[in-house]
């Protein structure tokens, strides 16, 4: 493996909860009205420090879609996914943009998205203390 070349943002960014490299800027937010397997999601417009894996089919809720997982370029993690195609004429917009799962990344402020299992386990053992 060669050399890694990581690009750094300015400003406010999302970045891996695993290493913290960065993804995305808070201004290329497309929507924060996504869901994935563990709560929100956000699209996003532009996503830098990822590889990408092969593309497949996968029945979502707004219909078929030809994707790729995004993977973290720096510790592998995969992250979201990218919509390569969408087969539906009014889901078109998502073609080349990026999604984040929330619960794999860091917010602009170094927060972890907590599902509400999660966050209702974090409260009971606080209370326990």
């Amino acid at each position: 493996m060669g050399r890694l070349f990581l690009i750094n943002l300015d400003g406010n960014f999302y970045r891996c909860k695993h290493c913290e490299t960065h993804f995305a800027l808070v201004d290329d937010i497309i929507s924060k009205s996504f869901h994935c397997r563990h709560g929100k999601a956000y699209l996003f417009d532009k996503v830098v420090n990822i590889t990408v894996g092969v593309k497949e089919e996968r029945m979502m809720i707004t219909g078929l879609h030809t994707v790729v997982d995004i993977f973290c370029v720096a510790c592998g993690s995969i992250v979201g996914w990218k919509y390569e195609a969408a087969y539906e004429t009014t889901e078109k917009y998502k073609e080349g943009k990026f999604i984040l799962e929330r619960f794999k990344v860091l917010g602009p402020d170094g927060s972890l998205y907590l599902t509400a299992q999660e966050a209702h386990v974090a409260e009971s053992d606080a209370d326990d203390v």
